[in-house]
């Protein structure tokens, strides 16, 4: 360790101390599917209490209502469970925003619940990387921090939502307010199994397309029918012909269809749309709105798209390149060796960087193979990638910004 002063050596050196796994692992042994409210609201309790302990505000929060299009057509509401805030010194001149996943992608009913230590030292559980052990980083970075004298020169907000897994439509307003007017931001992914960090993001859209046409007997008057399903398939072939270089488009699902005899009057297509910039995410909406139109037309039945981008393409700018590098200079005085790299996944990230607040996405453990039940965390990453943020963070307070 490199620290500049004694005062960081000795603050990171109590990382070891901290009870990043034995946490870790209780968080991770409730099963907090995005589905499973009472397993959220365990966990959300939880960590209520484990972050009182950061001299601050702590609350949970109520989510926001979220849409979705049922089998049938019709659009209902979904419960999602509370998000966790934590505030902290909110009148300081310089602010971060540090945020959070308590959801998992494994249901209450899924077989992957238990955790197993492996044969090379790894721990396999489900949401022991993604993201428990990056609770339990942040936590411990916090609790660093409020160790050491640059406390006192910087404020933060700490936003763990329930619903990231599921594209954060219930905490999405949750995270733009607090991102408002922050230095950066931090959010604690799991970084890949070699420490490497995920850089530029595309974005991502999901959208389900309504059609509704008009039933008909198949043999008796077949053509004073409109085939929903026909007029979907259609859809999907077209929106799949918009599929290039810097825009994946995946249509995934066709609801609807009936009986042999009859034509049928209603689907659904859902599709998934990944842009790589914002101008192919404008492209991709601008194409669908006119596809919508053709549809409707061509198939003479109404066509309804209900959906959106919910998560912006997230570019690497200068300020973010600030921010990366002050995360590879503590590395390298840690001696760790950062780099990262651009991928296709998606996280809150995405939503911070779009309120122009530089961030890096992946400060959370080292581990692999998320949303499997192969999934793994490195314990020896906890102590490691907690010693990351401290520094991080107490540079940036030091600074007073980037």
């Amino acid at each position: 360790m490199k620290a500049n002063s004694f005062s960081e050596k000795d603050t990171l050196e109590q990382a070891s101390g901290l009870p990043l796994l034995p946490r870790t692992l209780t968080w991770s042994k409730i099963n907090s599917g995005t589905t499973n409210l009472d397993g959220l609201k365990r966990v959300a309790e939880l960590l209520a209490g484990a972050f009182s302990v950061l001299p601050g505000e702590t609350r949970l929060v109520d989510p926001e209502p979220v849409e979705t299009v049922r089998p049938d057509g019709t659009v209902d509401q979904i419960e999602r469970g509370q998000h966790l805030s934590v505030s902290v010194r909110p009148e300081a001149p310089v602010r971060i925003l540090l945020t959070g996943h308590m959801d998992t992608v494994f249901p209450a009913d899924h077989p992957f619940q238990q955790i197993k230590e492996l044969e090379n030292g790894t721990l396999n559980g489900p949401g022991l990387a993604d993201m428990k052990g990056g609770l339990s980083v942040m936590l411990g970075a916090l609790q660093l921090l409020e160790q050491n004298e640059y406390a006192s020169r910087i404020g933060y907000d700490v936003m763990i939502n329930s619903d990231e897994e599921v594209g954060s439509g219930s905490s999405a307003s949750l995270i733009k307010q607090l991102a408002r007017g922050k230095t950066a931001a931090l959010t604690y992914e799991p970084a890949l199994p070699d420490g490497t960090l995920a850089g530029e993001r595309g974005g991502s859209g999901n959208f389900s397309i309504i059609f509704t046409g008009k039933s008909a007997h198949a043999g008796r008057n077949p053509d004073e029918g409109r085939n929903a399903l026909v007029a979907a398939a259609d859809m999907a072939l077209r929106l799949k012909a918009l599929h290039r270089e810097g825009l994946s488009v995946n249509p995934a699902k066709i609801d609807g269809g009936g009986p042999n005899n009859a034509v049928p009057d209603h689907a659904i297509l859902r599709v998934n749309f990944r842009p790589k910039a914002l101008a192919d995410q404008n492209e991709a909406q601008s194409r669908l709105d006119q596809l919508v139109r053709e549809i409707a037309r061509a198939h003479d039945l109404a066509v309804h798209c209900h959906g959106g981008f919910g998560r912006p393409p997230k570019p690497i700018d200068p300020q973010a390149e600030k921010l990366f590098g002050l995360v590879r200079q503590c590395g390298a005085e840690l001696g760790l060796d950062i780099n990262w790299r651009g991928t296709g996944g998606v996280c809150d990230g995405n939503n911070i960087a779009a309120c122009g607040i530089p961030v890096v996405d992946t400060m959370g453990v080292r581990g692999g193979a998320i949303h499997s039940s192969d999934e793994y965390l490195i314990p020896e990453s906890l102590v490691e990638r907690t010693q990351l943020s401290a520094l991080t963070i107490m540079r940036i307070a030091e600074k007073g910004g980037l």
